[in-house]
This record gives structure tokens, sequence and C-alpha cells, in this order.
């Protein structure tokens, strides 16, 4: 695994040590103050050593990746109970045992949609998967720390030559074989961030960027075969954080460019987990068989599975509705009002220039259905 040290998860000998110094981490106490979840001692003296003091003592038994995804699983299933009204899923059947998977999913949130599916994985014990995340996530130690204890490896998008572009994407392309063909799984996005228009679509880029490893020996058709590749839907009633993405979309379109703040995407985590989220429904799909050596055809090909399986929702209809898109929908007239409803108290917190922004989100996955 030394080969892979700049990239890959923590391992087993390393978790305990990490735990350590993320107790002692200032950044990280400072962030877990402001959550809110620890006020009954934040504002009392040597409040962060006590802090720490409680996370060393907590955390002083976990000594391997497996003893701490046990706990981090009770911390997902505390954020269903409290932000979610009904969790479903659907083909988990389309899975073996004891068998390495290229989980390819739609992106809608930075970190529950890989964490939803691995409860689901974890509860109907399968083993858990390496989670593809971009180094931008991780500007923060403590961020990087959390990630990689949980089974992340790290897709490299800095502003580096291409020639060490090059290498690192390589890199994580023969990370993502050697797992699976040891029968580990691999969870990617479909494409470069989260969906904020709510259009999902495969990024051919990411497809070559899985194939770098064997471009040169096998065709993509083939390779991706060999990878048994499983397309997955997530679908959210409702975003928490549609208005941020809404606020990005429209400076983008009028600045033509839009530059993040350094706290952006730490907001967006704890929006998304703390945030209400209606229903949700997670969508397994089965393994594609892929025949075209074509990276735009391997591309559309997942694009179609993952649309095919995505779960409407009455806000979906709601804003399709309110847009003059539909004049229809599969739900009931009050589950739609409701939606309505909820979608208006929404709009109210933004400019009305904004408001398409936010209504696209939902309106556009009936555009398919």
């Amino acid at each position: 695994m030394k080969k892979f040290d700049s990239i890959r998860p923590y391992q087993d000998e390393e978790v305990n040590q990490v735990l350590i110094n993320l107790s002692n981490n200032r950044r990280f106490l400072k962030m877990l103050f402001s959550t809110g979840r620890f006020n009954k001692i934040r504002f009392i003296p040597f409040s962060r050593k006590i802090l720490s003091f409680v996370l060393k003592n907590k955390v002083k038994n976990i000594n391997t990746v497996i003893e701490y995804q046990n706990e981090f699983e009770s911390i997902v299933s505390g954020v269903i109970k409290k932000s979610v009204n009904k969790f479903s899923v659907s083909g988990i059947e389309n899975i073996e045992l004891a068998r390495g998977y290229l989980f390819i999913a739609n992106h809608r949130d930075i970190t529950l949609d890989s964490a939803l599916l691995n409860l689901t994985l974890h509860q109907n014990h399968f083993e858990t998967t390496y989670n593809a995340v971009g180094n931008n996530l991780l500007q923060e130690q403590w961020a990087s720390d959390l990630m990689r204890l949980n089974k992340s490896f790290i897709i490299d998008r800095s502003d580096k030559s291409k020639r060490d572009v090059y290498k690192s994407l390589n890199l994580a392309s023969e990370f993502i074989f050697n797992a699976i063909k040891n029968n580990k799984s691999v969870w990617i996005a479909q494409k470069q961030g989260r969906s904020k228009d709510g259009i999902d679509y495969t990024d051919p880029s990411v497809i070559k960027m899985i194939h770098l490893n064997g471009r040169k020996k096998t065709p993509i058709n083939e390779y991706l075969n060999n990878l048994n590749v499983i397309p997955v839907s997530i679908s959210y009633e409702k975003d928490p954080n549609d208005i941020l993405k809404a606020q990005e979309l429209y400076f983008t379109d009028l600045n033509k460019y839009y530059e993040k703040d350094r706290k952006e995407d730490l907001k967006s985590i704890f929006e998304g987990i703390g945030g209400q989220k209606g229903d949700v429904h997670l969508s397994i799909g089965k393994q594609i068989i892929f025949n075209s050596d074509s990276y735009e055809d391997c591309s559309n090909q997942i694009t179609d599975e993952i649309k095919k399986s995505y779960k409407l929702h009455p806000t979906n209809y709601a804003a399709a509705i309110m847009q003059g898109k539909l004049n229809r929908s599969d739900f009931e007239l009050h589950e739609v009002n409701e939606a309505k409803e909820y979608l208006s108290k929404r709009l109210k917190q933004i400019p009305e220039e904004m408001e398409p922004y936010l209504l696209n989100q939902y309106s556009n996955p009936t555009i398919d259905s």
C-alpha cells in the first residue's frame, strides 16, 4: 500500500493516533462547538480542554477502521432519525457478498450520498466502500482526517502542472482497479461536484480518469466490465442546501465565475447533515454491461441507468407545476399542495431573480420522467 500513501485511507494501525490528534486539534474542537451540540460546556472556563478530554475518553478504545465505522454508523442512523421522514432502499439484491463493485452515483450531498449507501451496505452485512473525495474538501487537516478515517481516498484537483495532475489521477485509477480486483468496493460520483441544478449526468472525464490505469492495454468497455459497475441513484425530497446551490448558480451566471468562501463546503456539509430532508430514497441498480469502446457512450449508459432509477417526490412535481413545466403529478393533490407550500417558504428567503435556480433543482428531474 506504500505506493498509495499520498491518497489512501487510514489503516488500522493509524486509527487511534489520528483520533487522539483530532481530539487535540484546536480548529476541530472549534468546529464542534460551532455545531451547538456542546453548548452545555462551551461557555465555561477551559471548555476546549474539557471537550478534548471527553473526546479522548470516547476514542481511547477505537483501534481499527471497523471500530470507527461502527461509531460512524450510529451517527448516520441518528441523522436519519432526526432529519429524514422515511429512508427507503431498493436493489440491495442486485449485489453479491464478497465481490467488489464500482458504485457510480449521482451526487446531491457532499457526505450523505456515500454515507447512506455505506449504512445500507453495513446493515446488510456487506463490506463498506472506499470513497473517492476531491482534495478541495480537505483544506482543513481535521476534515482530511475524518474522511480518511472513513475509508475515503483522494482525487487530486490541485492547480499543479499537467504532468503532476496526470500522475496523481493515474494513481487514483490504479487504486480503484486494485481495490476491486481484491474484492473491495469503491464509490465515486458521476461528475466532479454536486448536481446543483437537479440534472444528473455522467461526465466522460470521470470515466477517462477511471480508465487511465488501463487505457493503453484495455478498451474502456472491457475495462469497466471488469470493474463491475453498479449505478446508484439517491433522491432527497427536500435539499437543505437548495438555497446555497441557487445562490452559487445565480452568481455564476451573473459573473461567469463564482469563488467559494473557504468555509462554504463545510457549511454545506453541516447543512446537509442537520437540515430536514423529508423522504429519501436510495436505488442500487443492476450491474451495467458495456458494449461500446467510447467514453461518451459509456457515460450516457450510466446516466440513463441513474436517471431511470431516480425516485421522484412531491417537491419535484410541485416545482414543475409552479414553473408551468408540468400539469400532472403521480401524487395526491394534498401532497403536491404541501410541497408547494414548502417551496414557497424557501422562495421567500431569496431574491426573486434567484427563484428559478431553486425551483429548477426540484423540477429538472421530472423532465425525463
